[in-house]
């Protein structure tokens, strides 16, 4: 029911005298018995206690203090009831609560009391004053409650939204690594290789020829396979993921343009480190020759990969290369922040830096024990 129509409810009864005729409550507190109270009196206060229950929700005290003065003049039981339902309904404040209800029950009950004993004022007052306050109590409790449950709920939607939307975040980064390592490390190799061509003929000049050809279908095809996934969302058929047994690869592609490379592989163990592990050494190793191409040609090269129980320690260090006479490759100046964020994501140290032979050195430590990878 609306609100206006419970106004109008509330003012019939008040002006009439209904739900709370003196033949069965017995007369007012202030001592009136008329059957239907007289217009002076019963319209002003049918008009007031309507108006207070137009807005009960936002002055329930004020209603109930007004239907309370209205029940002591005439026979105003009805606003009463809905006073302190409303009350029950909208306050949080149990002493309030409890205080009013004692307050509005000592004011039914008494001339109940004196027109029908304790036998009729104990059951009316109860049913006229606790019982409204009762049923407020549990539907503005039981809302409370629906309105927190649907708050968290949408808590978690949010929290749930902010989550994949993060997770698309990192995704989109773990792409732009993959295809920068690609492209760098690819052309690059495309670029010494097609500088190399310039200089020679015969023979030298076909194969240079044929290395550069593979070399661009090799990275022709690594994205393609970044952009499938980019294009679809469902689950692909995933190719595996470049790893440590793949690292003579890719040494060897930087010894055949001319960058003398030797692997130094260490593992006691023999255990294979994690897949994320081993994913994150080839693409440091490939990125730290790709910066010894473009920075350092024609400079000895040493990759050192050595493997314990819990830490796979990676260094890719160089000596003093030859002046870079050509146009230089272009420098994005994202090398060395990409490889020190890979690593930060499988939870290694990463270092760079100067050696004192004039050549450069970057090394990373990663955890490879599991319980350490959080």
């Amino acid at each position: 029911m609306s609100d206006t129509a419970m106004a109008l409810l509330v003012a019939v009864f008040t002006a009439t005298g209904g739900f709370g005729t003196n033949d069965f409550f017995g007369p007012t507190l202030s001592g009136l018995d008329d059957r239907v109270p007289p217009p002076w009196l019963g319209v002003p206060l049918a008009a007031a206690v309507g108006l207070l229950t137009r807005w009960r929700r936002r002055l329930p005290v004020t209603l109930l203090a007004g239907s309370l003065l209205a029940n002591a003049l005439v026979s105003a039981h009805t606003a009463v009831v809905v006073a302190l339902y409303t009350l029950g309904e909208r306050s949080t404040a149990w002493p309030r609560v409890a205080a009013a209800t004692l307050a509005s029950t000592v004011v039914v009950a008494v001339p109940i009391w004196r027109f029908a004993g304790a036998d009729g004022a104990i059951p009316i007052s109860m049913a006229v004053c606790v019982a409204p306050v009762l049923l407020g109590l549990y539907v503005g409790t039981r809302h409370e409650l629906m309105q927190r449950i649907q708050e968290r709920a949408q808590r978690v939607e949010r929290e749930q939204q902010q989550r994949i939307a993060q997770a698309r975040s990192d995704e989109r980064a773990q792409i732009a690594r993959d295809m920068h390592d690609v492209v760098t490390h690819r052309v690059s190799l495309m670029v010494l290789q097609a500088t190399a061509l310039e200089a020679t003929s015969g023979e030298d000049a076909v194969t240079i020829a044929r290395q550069i050809g593979a070399t661009g279908r090799e990275a022709l095809a690594e994205l393609r396979a970044l952009v499938a996934v980019l294009r679809h969302d469902d689950d692909l058929p995933l190719t595996p993921q470049p790893g440590l047994a793949d690292l003579d690869v890719l040494i060897e592609e930087s010894r055949r343009v001319g960058i003398p490379v030797t692997l130094d592989v260490t593992n006691p163990a023999g255990r294979r480190p994690p897949l994320l592990v081993e994913h994150t050494a080839y693409r440091f190793v490939q990125e730290a020759l790709t910066n010894v191409h473009k920075h350092a040609p024609g400079a000895p090269t040493r990759v050192r990969i050595q493997q314990t129980a819990r830490l796979l320690r990676l260094s890719v260090r160089n000596g003093r290369g030859r002046p870079v006479t050509n146009a230089p490759l272009p420098v994005g100046g994202h090398g060395l922040l990409g490889l020190a964020e890979r690593v930060r994501l499988v939870g290694g140290a990463f270092t760079a830096g100067p050696t004192p032979d004039g050549g450069f050195e970057v090394t990373a430590e990663v955890p490879t024990f599991r319980s350490e990878q959080r």
